[in-house]
């Protein structure tokens, strides 16, 4: 089987995209960065997902943004949104997050001598980050195989984005038909530390109307007042 390494956060996006490279026989090595975010239980979950979906290997490396801050998912001051977004780039957007994640996924991946990366980006429904833009894969792609040794040897790297062109529905759909438990994902920006989710942040709002028009019962853990 070919290796990949599949970035998993431990969100919906991310597991489903592990369950395609899996069905699409690769053999999945996931990884997972622990960069002080707010909902750190995702991590939790990113580890049982590897074991129920069957990943290889899972790594969780630590990375600490919150010595930058900037966000709101890496600074604690600053208040989640709830209220949804109104237009621009919001809070939530961690500076340089996806090129940190690809560059640990490049550094695994050369040492495994595996030549794809799995992501779980998407255009469709997301809350305007420009690091989950098809341009923005595709010149990271073009970076990684002028940077390694093994580009440089004949060995193209690959970036897969399974999910760039999918709404939250399909994607729901396609995990709901690849044997994806949903209810252990965690999406939200400021869930608990059991996991549960608050079910008013952005990331809540794209989640739910996701499972409503997939007409799918939705599988998320609210917090009890929801």
């Amino acid at each position: 089987m070919t290796k990949a390494v599949v970035l998993l956060s431990g969100g919906l996006d991310s597991a489903t995209t592990l369950a395609i490279a899996q069905n699409n026989r690769y053999d999945c090595y996931a990884l997972s960065v622990d960069y002080g975010q707010r909902h750190g239980s995702e991590l939790a979950a990113a580890d049982k997902l590897a074991r129920c979906l069957g990943a290889r290997e899972h790594k969780t490396i630590k990375v600490d943004l919150t010595v930058f801050g900037g966000s709101a998912l890496t600074n604690k001051s600053i208040a989640v949104p709830t209220q949804g977004t109104k237009g621009g780039i919001p809070v939530t957007y961690v500076p340089a997050r996806n090129t940190i994640m690809l560059s640990l996924a490049l550094a695994w991946a050369e040492v495994l001598k595996s030549y794809h990366i799995f992501i779980g980006v998407n255009v469709m429904d997301y809350s305007g980050y420009p690091d989950c833009r098809l341009e923005y894969i595709a010149a990271f792609e073009k970076m990684a195989n002028l940077a390694t040794k093994a580009a440089i040897e004949g060995a193209k790297l690959s970036i897969h984005t399974p999910l760039i062109n999918l709404s939250k529905a399909d994607i729901i759909r396609q995990g709901i038909s690849l044997g994806v438990d949903y209810s252990l994902t965690v999406s939200c920006y400021q869930a608990d530390q059991g996991g549960r989710a608050c079910g008013v942040c952005d990331s809540c709002r794209l989640r739910r109307a996701g499972f409503e028009l997939a007409n799918v019962p939705d599988a998320t853990r609210y917090k009890p007042y929801i």
